[in-house]
């Protein structure tokens, strides 16, 4: 391995995690095995890089989010008047009919979604890949991408497109900040959002996988 240039050896290995996991993940079927594999592989990244993820400037988190915030209070009317046009009928769904399954989203998909999801895709990444991409700009393309394919779990190209351009957002803001818990909470406001107005059914494998 050591007469390997590091570029294709770290090429390798991104292509492995970031293309073959979530194809194995998809061969599979298993959601079991989905949330386990994000999970174990968040907490090896943590455990590799323990003080990575911590703020590496100044800037208060506060004064970090504001732009992200500002945003999301401009982007949240616009999506949820999408998705009423698109779908009157599905429209906050799922806080009308399950509102305990929803508030239990609400508190849980945070904490158990957003975190092991944005150490994988933000934090580990930037710092594993980023002298391979050429700098941040080149890093957030490959972070949005990648975040979006991993999605090709759902078997849908709207949860593809969606969290490609969300990946975006959250890879531009993590880059600016270096900020894991600007990425988490903007995560989670676009996450929540998202199951609160009833397009959280792109993103759900039994209805995916029923048939495999």
């Amino acid at each position: 391995m050591t007469g390997i240039p590091w570029r294709i050896r770290r090429a390798a290995e991104f292509l492995l995690l970031f293309v073959g996991g979530p194809l194995a993940i998809l061969a599979l079927h298993r959601a079991g095995v989905l949330f386990g594999l994000l999970w174990a592989a968040a907490a090896l990244a943590w455990l590799g890089q323990r003080g990575a993820s911590a703020p590496q400037s100044d800037e208060t988190l506060d004064a970090a989010l504001r732009t992200p915030l500002l945003r999301f209070i401009v982007l949240a009317p616009l999506i949820t008047g999408a998705a009423w046009i698109w779908s009157p009928q599905t429209l906050f769904i799922l806080p009308r009919e399950k509102p305990g399954f929803w508030l239990v989203i609400m508190v849980l998909y945070p904490l158990l979604s957003v975190w092991p999801q944005e150490m994988l895709y933000r934090s580990f990444l930037f710092r594993r890949y980023g002298g391979l991409f050429g700098g941040d700009r080149g890093t957030v393309a490959a972070s949005a991408l990648a975040f979006g394919f991993a999605h090709i779990l759902f078997l849908n190209w709207i949860a593809i497109a969606m969290t490609t351009i969300g990946g975006l957002l959250f890879a531009r803001d993590y880059a600016r900040h270096r900020d894991l818990r600007v990425a988490c909470i903007e995560h989670s406001l676009y996450g929540c959002l998202i199951f609160t107005i009833g397009l959280g059914r792109f993103f759900y494998t039994g209805a995916a996988w029923k048939h495999g």
